[in-house]
């Protein structure tokens, strides 16, 4: 540390001092005649520096402390560990270990640090020898986004990627800049096989009963020129509902077949396409893949009345269209005839700043809220927020005209009628502040708070999203302007707008469900698993007011689409409300759950679908040509597996610098403990000279 003195006053306030202190000085000794001149000069002195640092402290003199951190480089070796690297054998991936191996002990002989990381894991390896390549699916952007979020304010110069280039999550990690080093070794088999593969399967998640809806299937084939096959669409239990012949006309060929079907049944809904083998293929199994339909009857259709134009109308209207479920119609008040507004049926109303200051609109808002509708509320600058507080049931706001405050958001962790995403907490507390009434909040009671408001760092308890479902009509309020502004920057932070999105998503799910008086709610915590997912449900139960209750015996049916049950039986209990199982091969499942409770009979029913879907097997050619890509949009080189230590000159060339980190610290003088200690020594040496000398 470099001590610097900070004066927070002007420099001729510490002449005073100086001049003070020697008057002072001067005055208590000049007529002292019984001390000898020098015994007069040595007290004057320590009389004169006492009085000088007093004097001086009481100026609020100030030490600037200046620290500096050296950061040594840090190198990450990412390892590849999906099942497709297990292409090229066992004694290949020796290989590639004993010269990583030599590759990290050239860094760590050059004084630098290094981590080691396996693909699809937070956990820190100590070697090469514990890396299994047992991953069943690739995602690299998701990987180099958490690198540069987990390593933000380390000196991480160079990230070196060991993979084959294959993903099958994600997208491609070549559409965004690092700030760090890229190298890749390439590691996999490059060969072309006779193969037939289904890419991908393109159909809405959501079907409506009594429609036709439509399903593409993308095929790939290598090296099969010439031959011909079909392409089956199965239902859930095996049986053929369509075929389409395949003509492949060249070597490298891709296709995409359609089918159409018609949506004949309400609820989740298993189909199955199959590519029938042609002889030679490398491997059959990316030749049958599973998709689930949710045949519905009809969409929710949402009214979203606005005052005037904003671009959070924009915002909301991408956030509903993301969802199937829901229609959305937008009437903007001062752009129209108002006499058509709410003529069309609709189930969920949402009111943009309204009622609107000017109070012109207060007639056809009043038949609006007649028919009782879920409505949701954004507040914004032109609300009226006296009109708004008599217009709902979930909060009120004393405010005052014209003053807004400047919020950010803050999840309620306590809030549990809706799962939020997983980083919501952290990525909401990212987000810039939005405009917010300023004034004082009253949340009425039955309302819970998804998201509080956060002022200036503060935590508050005020309301920024909330929801009330105990009365007749539900309703949500949206307290702020600026959601397209959380969007925009969600995207700068994540590369995609799902949290904001999500939140909003389930916040109108909320209101338009039909609300469920069950005492017992048994459900999947997803609609769809892989084979190898534990399948995980999530039990509640509760009394007679809605307040959770546990320590209930639960009895569990599944029942397969092919005619098999399995049963169990399990309590949920204060500390495990969940019930967990596994291998449970790949088809579509119904399940019931029952239990007594409070002397009745409760019964939870639904269905979920385990898939089969091994994305690994799909496609097993490695991809060196990404790699190169990644590496040289990224200051980075490429090499093949068997030269993984040229990389040694790369690291040498273009990173490995050590990173110097300042940091200040302010500090008030007469804070400083020693500047204490010397005063008293001082003053003492004073006191103790002039009693030693006869004085008083």
């Amino acid at each position: 540390m470099r001590p610097e003195l900070i004066l927070q006053s002007p420099l001729w306030y510490v002449l005073i001092c100086v001049f003070g202190a020697f008057i002072f000085a001067i005055f208590t000794y000049y007529k002292e005649k019984n001390f000898k001149n020098l015994h007069r000069i040595i007290l004057a002195v320590a009389r004169g520096i006492l009085s000088f640092l007093i004097g001086f402290l009481l100026l609020g003199p100030m030490v600037k402390y200046v620290s500096q951190l050296i950061l040594k480089p840090k190198v990450l070796i990412l390892v590849d560990t999906s099942k497709s690297m297990n292409a090229l054998g066992n004694q290949a991936f020796v290989e590639l270990k004993n010269n990583l191996k030599a590759l990290s002990d050239f860094i760590a002989d050059n004084d630098f640090d290094f981590e080691i990381k396996s693909l699809g894991s937070d956990k820190i390896n100590s070697n090469f020898e514990n890396i299994t390549l047992n991953l069943n699916h690739t995602n690299l952007s998701e990987a180099f986004s958490d690198i540069k979020n987990n390593y933000e304010g380390q000196n991480l110069s160079d990230v070196i990627l060991v993979s084959d280039g294959i993903i099958n999550q994600g997208v491609s990690p070549s559409f965004q800049k690092y700030p760090f080093n890229i190298h890749t070794i390439g590691y996999g088999d490059t060969t072309t096989r006779k193969d037939l593969l289904i890419n991908g399967i393109a159909a809405n998640k959501i079907a409506y009963l009594g429609n036709r809806f439509l399903v593409n299937v993308d095929l790939s084939s290598f090296l099969l020129k010439g031959k011909s096959t079909s392409i089956f669409l199965k239902n859930g239990q095996g049986k053929v509902l369509q075929t389409k012949n395949l003509n492949i006309a060249k070597n490298d060929d891709f296709q995409t077949v359609s089918f159409e079907v018609q949506a004949d049944k309400e609820g989740k809904q298993r189909f199955i396409i199959e590519a029938q083998p042609i002889a030679g293929e490398h491997s059959i199994k990316n030749n049958t893949k599973d998709f689930l339909i949710d045949v519905v009857n009809g969409k929710e259709k949402i009214l979203l009345v606005a005052y005037a134009p904003h671009p959070d109308l924009k915002a909301i209207k991408s956030i509903i269209e993301k969802n199937d479920l829901f229609e959305i119609k937008i009437e903007i008040l001062q752009s129209l005839e108002t006499g058509q507004i709410g003529k069309e049926p609709f189930d969920l109303l949402i009111l943009h700043q309204l009622p609107d200051v000017s109070g012109s609109n207060t007639p056809i808002l009043n038949s609006l809220m007649a028919l009782k509708k879920p409505t949701l509320f954004f507040v914004g600058s032109r609300s009226n927020i006296s009109a708004f507080n008599g217009m709902q049931n979930v909060a009120a706001i004393n405010a005052q005209i014209n003053k807004i405050d400047k919020v950010s958001g803050m999840v309620n962790n306590g809030f549990n009628r809706f799962k939020l995403p997983e980083n919501a907490d952290d990525l909401i507390g990212k987000l810039p502040p939005i405009n917010s009434p300023f004034g004082e909040y009253k949340v009425f009671p039955g309302a819970e708070i998804v998201l509080f408001q956060k002022f200036s760092g503060i935590n508050t308890q005020r309301p920024l999203l909330a929801y009330n479902g105990s009365t007749e009509k539900k309703s949500a309020v949206f307290l702020g302007e600026g959601l397209w502004q959380w969007r925009l920057e969600e995207f700068s932070l994540d590369n995609r707008q799902f949290v904001v999105d999500d939140i909003i998503i389930k916040t109108l799910q909320l209101l338009t469900v039909k609300e469920d008086k069950s005492k017992l709610r048994v459900y999947p915590i997803s609609d769809r698993f892989d084979s190898d997912q534990k399948i995980v449900f999530e039990a509640e139960a509760y009394n007679n007011i809605f307040e959770r209750i546990y320590n209930q015996n639960i009895s569990l049916s599944i029942n397969s689409d092919n005619g098999t049950t399995k049963n169990f039986n399990f309590t949920n209990t204060e500390e495990m409300s969940r019930f967990e199982l596994s291998n449970l091969p790949s088809g579509l499942y119904s399940y019931s759950a029952s239990a007594e409770i409070l002397g009745k009979k409760e019964v939870s029913s639904g269905q979920f679908m385990v898939s089969n879907s091994d994305l690994e097997t799909i496609n097993t050619k490695a991809d060196f040509d990404l790699l190169k890509t990644l590496s040289n949009e990224n200051n980075g080189d490429f090499v093949y597996y068997k030269n993984a230590i040229e990389l040694r000159n790369s690291l040498k060339n273009k990173g490995l610098i050590n990173k110097v980190i300042s940091n200040e610290e302010m500090k008030d003088l007469i804070n400083i403990k020693w500047i204490l200690f010397l005063l008293i020594v001082i003053a003492s040496f004073e006191w103790a000279f002039r009693k030693y000398l006869g004085g008083y």
